[in-house]
């Protein structure tokens, strides 16, 4: 299975990241915690780590470490620009359940 089988960048997404994130990339990552079991944590990285999925696309790069695609597989980082604001996104098919913040899932 390819990178971006395993999770993937719209268009844009990667657009908004290339034009903030000033040469670094944007780390995806799933962490414990949040209302319903797990969360999701967005940063700027100016590295990857050995380990690390590197997806490019349009300039942008976005990591993911290796425990966080066990949890995102065929997910997808969307970015949002709403009359209530914009923000990155993540339709994750794994997730059951979600909170009304967004950004914390279950997986049964």
């Amino acid at each position: 299975m390819d990178s971006v089988e395993k999770f993937g960048v719209t268009g844009d997404a990667a657009r908004q990241i290339a034009a903030i994130a000033g040469g670094a990339a944007l780390r995806v990552a799933v962490l414990a915690g949040g209302c319903s079991g797990f969360q999701y944590k967005f940063e700027l990285d100016g590295a990857p780590r050995p380990d690390d999925l590197v997806i490019e696309r349009d300039g942008a790069r976005v990591l993911v470490d290796p425990a966080s695609l066990d949890l995102l597989g065929g997910a997808e980082l969307h970015y949002a620009n709403e009359l209530m604001g914009s923000y990155f996104t993540v339709r994750n098919p794994n997730a059951t359940s979600a909170c009304g913040c967004g950004t914390s899932f279950s997986i049964d």
